[in-house]
């Protein structure tokens, strides 16, 4: 099957490209007189020598390099066979035209270039090794440029793969923490409904106005601190119908940190941790505390209760499934900058520490 070509080609000859390559063989023709003055010992001087070596090598690096350039273009490579006879009738012309423009330029008489003889030869493969050489070095660099940018393409691959990979692990540990919550939610309504309906209806409209609120929140990549703590203050609402004086809460969220960038449910997990396994177990119930700081460059998002703690033998145990899903949220966003550590709190209760890199937003403030 006989396919075609179809991709645009650039247009114009690459003249920048031309003058980059022409320093590289500028310092060639410097090299080559320095090998024939002080190793060939060609009898003239460095400064003819170097004069000669910038004729001619300079007429073969425009007539290999031009022509390449002009006709199979910077980003293509030339087929052997017809580079190698450019290459070997651009050395002979060069050595011709270059010879002529040294006698002139240098006012010498120089033998007839086109006359066989020792010396002329000697220049001729001279001059052909020189462009041989000119060639393996473009050729190498051309291939190193080659492969950059192919490693450059990989990269690029790699890390829309990667973005993708963690992107579909955020959704999935997301979508885990969601449930978490609404189940254990429903699991105090059924409850309520049983003894006190009243308070069970009240509780079921703010569960449909929490989950009205926190619908296009949670399924987004990113949330601000003021919308964080605003679900938080409709959660925290939320389960004070239920505890009724049990519970009471605080929080603390300065004006100039509202519109950090944050990922989504976050807060939700630890708050709802503090009240199950530390207030709601303890008969007289207790305080939440909500905060949200900088030090030294990283936001650090605390809640603190004075509940249970984390060892008392009165405190349900559960599957830390909020707490591993946060700690595999930060993991796959920020690595080891973002930890999550759980410690007691004086004089009682526990305290849940959040610490990673910010960003901030420009998107207007919340009322």
């Amino acid at each position: 099957m006989h396919t075609t070509d179809t991709a645009p080609r650039k247009t114009g000859f690459p003249y920048r490209r031309l003058l980059a390559d022409a320093r590289y063989a500028l310092l060639l023709n410097v090299l080559c007189a320095v090998f024939i003055t002080y190793v060939l010992s060609g009898g003239q001087s460095f400064w003819l020598n170097l004069l000669a070596s910038m004729c001619i090598g300079g007429i073969v690096f425009l007539l290999i390099d031009g022509i390449r350039l002009a006709w199979w273009g910077e980003d293509r490579r030339a087929p052997l066979l017809p580079f190698t006879i450019l290459v070997i009738a651009s050395a002979a012309v060069a050595q011709v035209a270059g010879t002529m423009l040294f006698g002139w330029l240098a006012h010498i008489d120089v033998p007839a270039p086109i006359a066989i003889s020792s010396r002329n030869v000697g220049m001729t493969v001279f001059t052909l090794a020189a462009a041989g050489a000119a060639i393996l070095f473009f050729g190498s660099r051309e291939k190193i440029a080659r492969l950059r940018m192919e490693a450059a393409q990989e990269k690029a691959r790699a890390e829309s793969v990667a973005r993708q990979a963690m992107q579909a692990q955020l959704q999935l540990l997301q979508a885990q923490i969601e449930p978490h919550m609404l189940f254990n939610t429903l699991a105090n309504l059924q409850g309520l409904i049983s003894f006190d309906p009243e308070r069970a209806q009240l509780l079921l409209d703010q569960l449909i106005q929490y989950l009205r609120a926190t619908l296009s929140s949670s399924r987004a990549g990113a949330t601000t601190l003021a919308q964080e703590f605003s679900l938080m203050q409709a959660y925290l609402g939320l389960m004070a119908i239920r505890m009724g004086a049990r519970l009471t809460y605080a929080l603390d969220l300065p004006d100039d940190l509202r519109q950090i960038k944050v990922p989504p449910m976050l807060l939700q997990p630890l708050v709802e941790n503090a009240i199950q396994h530390g207030l709601e177990p303890k008969i007289e119930g207790g305080h939440i505390h909500v905060q949200a700081s900088i030090d030294s460059g990283m936001l650090t998002l605390t809640v603190s209760d004075d509940g249970l703690g984390l060892d008392h033998p009165g405190q349900t145990k559960g599957t830390q499934l909020g707490v591993a899903n946060i700690r595999e949220r930060l993991q796959a966003m920020h690595g080891d900058l973002a930890s999550l550590s759980l410690s007691a709190n004086e004089p009682a209760g526990a305290t849940a520490r959040l610490t990673f890199p910010f960003h901030t937003t420009t998107t207007s403030p919340l009322p």
